[in-house]
């Protein structure tokens, strides 16, 4: 009986020893499946980061190396003649903006109307070339306004009109003809522009 007995213990005994050894031998690879994974995935976002960034450095030092060139096409520009005769040539916004107003009010008392009167608009930042705006009310009649706007058409240096509102007004003149005897109406407009053109001059 005893020998029979031991014949089946033994193969319980072979079981758990097995299974106690696989359990030795398992738990370590989990542990290192459970770092490893997570880290080989952390090292490979890293290489794709490090990748990205070195194209990055590639181009922004392309841009860099540009500048010189781009800086040199923008003086050569500015020096060229013919194009000032585009823009204001003045060293200060101030100073192209005191020319806009002096030629906006030449075209005015050319075509016969009343600068009532005008102011500088803020011009936007970093802008190159710079604008120089002006605000303008006008007073005068429909002659006047078509006069006005084909001057700023053919203007040297280029203008702009950014935006343009004409409201009419209607006014009896007191002063009477013996052969009419009713008073002459006449018709009014007040106009509002804003004006605009370029200065080669960037500094305020």
């Amino acid at each position: 009986m005893s020998v029979i007995a031991y014949r089946t213990q033994a193969p319980k005994s072979w079981v758990k020893c097995l299974l106690s050894w696989l359990t030795l031998f398992l738990l370590p690879v989990a542990i290192l499946l459970g770092i490893g994974i997570p880290w080989h995935q952390r090292i490979a976002d890293l290489d794709a980061e490090i990748e990205g960034g070195g194209d990055q450095i590639q181009r922004y030092q392309r841009l860099v190396a540009s500048i010189p060139r781009l800086r040199a096409e923008l003086e050569r520009e500015r020096n060229n003649e013919e194009i000032k005769a585009y823009y204001f040539d003045a060293p200060t916004e101030a100073l192209a903006g005191a020319q806009l107003q002096s030629v906006v009010q030449e075209m005015v008392q050319t075509a016969g109307a009343k600068l009532v009167n005008s102011q500088f608009l803020p011009a936007e930042q970093n802008e190159q070339p710079s604008r120089v705006r002006l605000r303008a009310q006008i007073q005068g009649d429909t002659n006047a306004l078509l006069d006005i706007l084909y001057d700023i058409e053919q203007a040297r240096p280029f203008l702009f009109v950014d935006q343009l509102s004409v409201r009419a007004t209607t006014r009896r003149d007191r002063r009477r003809n013996r052969n009419d005897p009713q008073p002459q109406v006449q018709q009014e407009l007040t106009i509002r522009i804003d004006v605009f053109g370029y200065a080669l001059g960037g500094s305020r």
